[in-house]
């Protein structure tokens, strides 16, 4: 975003651009007008707008008025030479752009936090794909967390349930550390962390008690983290098995909030693997596989949105992942202007790099559609940003994203090669939103088409559904999937849609095991 400074004045803040084309056109529309935007430090009161002329101390006959609301620098606006209701008008202007800005910059640092995150669960996968060691898959480990964090030292205590000890399984910089340490021991932090299952971050070591000298202790002003490693196998408790403590930072004299979620998120991948290797005499390959796929299942449903958040509109979605992990997702964004974004996909693949393609896909598709970019443009865009991914991963996925303008009545879409998307009329008539392109990874295309239909608000059903679903409802001979489930949806189209995608599951659910089980998905849609 193009921004405008002032430098006479250190530290100040940058206006959008937005608001200085904003204000030039008020000045326009109020001949004789004059505007000043002044930043309140606390000591000092500095103008930050207009940069191209002295701003004086001030505006004679002026009213004033704060603006950018909480979470931002104190800004006043001061105008002159206008009336009290387009100052008014004006300051709300200001304050709303200046408002999605930081919600914007929020956003983007968000996405790279959630980047770093599954980029690192991504290489701890690959650790536990080529080391068959427990020492030194725990070494592997460790290290990369170090690296990410900035943490001189660090160390990995792990639980052994026969002696109630926690044992030191890996260590980086870490000299004369040996353990085991009792998890019942009062004097050791490391044994208080994993009995009370909460991060301690302390800054510079203060308020850490003296500790037994099994303990990683931090060393003058160095900073301290640690972080208890949960494991929570399916369908049961989740369960402590050990510690990461870091000491020492290469940069700050802390560790932020944001490192101990990271460190947190972290750590319960670290579980799982050390879950892993404590099964891997029983079953190496059988259990490796099993935590993977637990793994992009729950990556998935925790990516998924909720539903019930968008008021004054009827939608229902589902995603059932199938014995394997599959790629199928869904994503909706409540747009400007009463908009409504929808969004279905099908990775080609399955497994752990099918569900982190995935989670990248609705990362920077809620950036772009956040962006009011048509659904055309969101398609280039989100094929730029995993364009390298698709072909490392020899990957393709088919992609929908739709906007439903309330202010228009129309549904405008691109489809890169999903097969099932269709509106449905109040008689039952059916049109596919078909694909104008091939599936995202295929072709190294730039650009991509758009198409719109009609949309009768109140009747109308968007229905976008994917192969898994269409498939339950095959005939004996394998064909009809498609046409029968979209009969069963028309027959029912006076219901919610919540009550018809219950009973088109439901339906589907019995279709095993004659059918071979697959991930189903479907979205559908009324406002």
């Amino acid at each position: 975003m193009e921004a405008v400074t002032n430098p006479t004045v250190a530290q100040t803040v940058s206006l959008p651009s937005a608001i200085v084309r904003m204000l030039d056109a008020f000045t326009r529309a109020h001949p004789g007008a004059k505007i000043r935007i002044w930043q309140n430090d606390g000591e000092a009161r500095h103008c930050i707008h207009p940069l191209d002329s002295p701003c004086g101390s001030g505006l004679e006959d002026s009213v004033v008025r704060a603006i950018g609301g909480p979470g931002g620098p104190v800004l006043e606006l001061e105008v002159a030479g206008a009336s009290d209701s387009a100052v008014e008008f004006l300051a709300e202007s200001v304050s709303a752009v200046l408002r999605y800005d930081r919600e914007a910059r929020s956003a983007a640092q968000e996405l790279g936090e959630r980047y770093e995150e599954i980029n690192l669960l991504y290489s701890i996968s690959e650790i536990l794909g080529t080391v068959v060691s427990l020492d030194a898959t725990a070494q592997r480990i460790l290290r990369e967390v170090a690296d990410v964090l900035g943490a001189r030292r660090a160390s990995l205590w792990v639980l052994d349930p026969a002696d109630q000890m926690l044992h030191l399984a890996a260590a980086v910089g870490e000299e004369g550390l040996t353990g085991p340490i009792p998890i019942h021991d009062p004097d050791s932090v490391t044994a208080r962390v994993f009995r009370e299952r909460q991060p301690l971050n302390l800054e510079q070591g203060k308020g850490l008690r003296r500790t037994t000298h099994l303990d990683p202790r931090p060393q003058g002003q160095e900073a301290f983290l640690s972080v208890p490693i949960n494991f929570t196998p399916r369908n049961s408790p989740s369960r402590t098995v050990g510690v990461i403590t870091l000491v020492g930072r290469r940069t700050d004299i802390r560790f932020s909030a944001g490192d101990a979620r990271l460190l947190a998120a972290i750590a319960s991948q670290v579980g799982a693997a050390l879950e892993t290797h404590r099964l891997m005499a029983e079953s190496v390959r059988r259990e490796r596989l099993e935590r993977e796929l637990e793994l992009a299942h729950d990556l998935q449903l925790k990516l998924l949105p909720d539903t019930s958040a968008f008021e004054g509109v009827s939608v229902s979605a589902r995603c059932v992942p199938a014995d394997s992990v599959g790629g199928d997702f869904y994503h909706l964004f409540r747009l400007s202007d009463d908009r409504i974004g929808v969004m279905i996909g099908d990775v080609s693949s399955h497994g752990f790099s099918a569900a982190l393609i995935m989670a990248m896909v609705m990362s920077a598709a809620a950036i772009y559609a956040q962006e009011a970019r048509p659904p055309a443009e969101v398609l280039r865009w989100v094929h730029r940003a995993l364009i390298d991914e698709l072909e490392t991963t020899e990957m393709h996925l088919s992609l929908f994203y739709g906007v439903l303008d309330p202010a228009t009545c129309r549904l405008y879409y691109a489809n890169a090669g999903h097969p099932h998307a269709f509106r449905i009329s109040a008689d039952g008539a059916m049109d596919r939103l078909g694909a104008m392109h091939p599936p995202l990874g295929t072709l190294p295309l730039d650009e991509y088409d758009e198409a719109d239909v009609s949309w009768t608000p109140g009747s109308d059903l968007l229905f976008l559904f994917t192969d898994g679903l269409s498939d339950a409802y095959a005939d004996a001979d394998g064909s009809g999937g498609e046409r029968n489930l979209l009969e069963a949806v028309v027959k029912q189209r006076g219901q919610t849609p919540d009550e018809i995608l219950n009973e088109l599951f439901r339906r589907a659910e019995r279709a095993r095991p004659a059918v071979p089980p697959d991930d189903r998905t479907a979205v559908l849609l009324r406002t």
